[in-house]
């Protein structure tokens, strides 16, 4: 290794010396980054996690435009809107075609006891061009009373129940007084807000939910013309539609403030967030301590080399070398732990947990960048020092 560092960094490798000289401390300082590598890991998972679970509701609609309820924070809470508004969307100057969408969450018992609950859509399946091209060739089959499609990735639901969908069989459920038929499958998966999804028509969604009414969905969505600008066709709408309790947004736009208002205000966003600030805190405490340590243990050998006439860019060279060295190692190790922890969550909770590459090179990055800096602060006490003192 040492002959490796040596063609890396061009010269005698000290910094890696001093922190294999103890080979104990070493590998404490090493199996500390990985810990906070693995804290940070965990976190950005999650709420990635969360992040998905909020956008996947937005993955099975295809629309340009969405009117909402005013006091409604994401796209599956908040009140309804007049469905009138959509035929007064309809004579504004760009907009093609609208759709009511209905959304619910309907809980259902299975046959051994457990409760799934999944977050119901209710669409007009005379128009499949609102939905993800996937759906809109299987939503002509929802114009038969009470039958559904069913979320492939529904966790809790048998996995032979699941199979025999995919394979053209029906799968027949009570909840709430009703008996439901799924005929086919979707792909969108668990996540935080429900245990799968479901979507049905207009119709039989009324029919689940008596309480609901065809005059009040949730959203309206909205389609553009080709080469029109949809901020444009906004402001239109912004114009022109009474404003009281109604939000007008692009759909891109709607599903951007989700993020934001899940990661900001809702407190899983928020404790989240928090844990990824303990995991960086905790490696450059963990970083510092040891570098510190290390430079206190070798002042009298930087005395030596200060008395000589190096100046504090060589030591800050060495220290940085260690903090570089402890980075890499800590990485690989927290690294590879997270993937076999982002594996077990997938595995006993259906959370949509995955590694990327992306938060594999910002937690990389992060990593040298705090470690770096303590290695900044634990050389403050040598730059102060004077040679003539330490002997």
């Amino acid at each position: 290794m040492s002959h490796l560092l040596t063609l890396l960094f061009g010269r005698l490798p000290i910094g890696w010396l001093q922190l294999t000289h103890s080979r104990g401390r070493f590998f404490a300082a090493v199996a500390g980054v990985a810990f906070a590598n693995l804290l940070v890991f965990m976190q950005l998972g999650i709420m990635g996690a969360l992040n998905s679970s909020t956008m996947a509701p937005y993955a099975i609609l295809n629309a340009d435009i969405i009117l909402s309820s005013q006091d409604g924070n994401t796209l599956t809470d908040g009140g309804h809107i007049p469905r009138a508004r959509m035929f007064q969307a309809l004579g504004v100057a760009g907009v093609t075609d609208a759709t009511p969408l209905f959304i619910g969450n309907l809980p259902f018992t299975l046959e051994d006891g457990s409760s799934v609950s999944l977050l119901s859509f209710g669409i007009d399946v005379a128009k499949p061009s609102f939905t993800s091209p996937n759906i809109a060739a299987s939503l002509d089959k929802l114009t038969l009373e009470s039958t559904v499609l069913l979320d492939e990735g529904t966790r809790g639901m048998p996995a032979t129940v699941i199979s025999e969908l995919m394979n053209g069989g029906r799968f027949s459920f009570e909840t709430g007084g009703n008996t439901l038929t799924a005929i086919g499958t979707m792909d969108a998966g668990g996540g935080f807000l429900a245990d799968g999804m479901m979507i049905m028509s207009d119709q039989t969604f009324l029919r689940v939910f008596p309480s609901r009414t065809s005059g009040a969905p949730n959203h309206i969505l909205i389609r553009t013309a080709d080469g029109v600008s949809k901020d444009a066709v906004v402001a239109r709408l912004t114009g022109a539609l009474p404003s009281g309790n109604l939000r007008i947004q692009t759909m891109t736009g709607s599903a951007s403030n989700d993020l934001v208002y899940m990661a900001t205000e809702r407190p899983t966003g928020i404790i989240f967030g928090f844990g990824v600030f303990m995991g960086i805190l905790v490696g450059l405490v963990i970083v510092y301590q040891v570098l510190s340590t290390d430079v206190a243990d070798h002042l009298r050998e930087y005395a030596t080399f200060k008395a000589m006439g190096y100046g504090q860019p060589f030591f800050l060279g060495i220290v940085f070398e260690e903090a570089i060295i402890l980075a890499v190692f800590g990485f690989i190790p927290g690294f590879f732990v997270s993937l076999l922890l982002y594996a077990g969550l997938v595995s006993f909770t259906g959370l949509p947990v995955a590694m990327d590459a992306s938060r594999a090179i910002l937690v990389f990055l992060g990593t040298l960048a705090a470690c770096s800096l303590s290695g900044a602060i634990a050389t403050r006490r040598l730059a102060n020092a004077d040679p003539a003192d330490l002997f």
